[in-house]
């Protein structure tokens, strides 16, 4: 007798643990949940065998929504763009991404948080904290508060449109103060009378 109830509480128990799971699976939100997950994600672009773009990210995470799929970075997000002769002239750093695609077939980029723009040719630096990509008309851009350094000033403002490869940055809404650079044989100095904000890391 106590054998049988011994064996009635071992199955009582496991069916009452069966439906706690079930209840906890049940409370899972589909909509929030990654149907596709990529750890260490590398993709090349290329044309004519030559490389155009290469992006990097450390996790890359897929979801889905009715007429909408997207793609969340938020470790981080590494872009680098080569001229034609093949050689590395832009890097693109941001904290966090995202790649959203339509069901027409549109598509949009926009990084975020501590983004970092280098033309390594031109030797330009631009910081801000959004910046999206416009892969049609091959341009990025921002709203944001940008700031811009050369090897001849320092710029800030807000507002910036280039091509994608930086080649030609605008500020629209640039501030009045600024830092020119005097190079000479011996040193770099800022003359900073009207600068604000930090100065570019060396």
């Amino acid at each position: 007798m106590m054998k049988m109830m011994a064996t009635a509480v071992a199955v009582a128990f496991i069916v009452y643990s069966c439906k706690g799971k079930l209840a906890e699976a049940e409370a899972i939100n589909l909509a929030e949940t990654p149907v596709q997950t990529v750890d260490d994600m590398f993709i090349v672009q290329t044309k004519n065998g030559q490389i155009q773009m290469r992006a990097q990210a450390p996790l890359m995470e897929k979801y889905e929504k009715d007429s909408l799929s997207y793609e969340l970075f938020p470790e981080g997000f590494f872009v680098y763009g080569y001229t034609d002769e093949g050689l590395l002239e832009t890097e693109i750093v941001a904290d966090n991404a995202k790649h959203l695609k339509h069901d027409n077939g549109e598509e949009s980029w926009s990084a975020f948080g501590n983004v970092v723009v280098k033309n390594l040719i031109k030797q330009e630096v631009m910081e801000t904290d959004t910046l999206y990509w416009d892969q049609q008309n091959e341009k990025i851009y921002t709203h944001c508060y940008v700031r811009m350094y050369s090897p001849d000033g320092f710029m800030q403002g807000y507002g910036m449109e280039s091509d994608q490869r930086a080649r030609n940055s605008i500020i629209f809404k640039p501030f009045n103060s600024y830092g020119i650079v005097v190079q000479d044989s011996t040193q770099v100095s800022v003359d900073s009378v009207n600068f604000i904000g930090p100065m570019q890391k060396k």
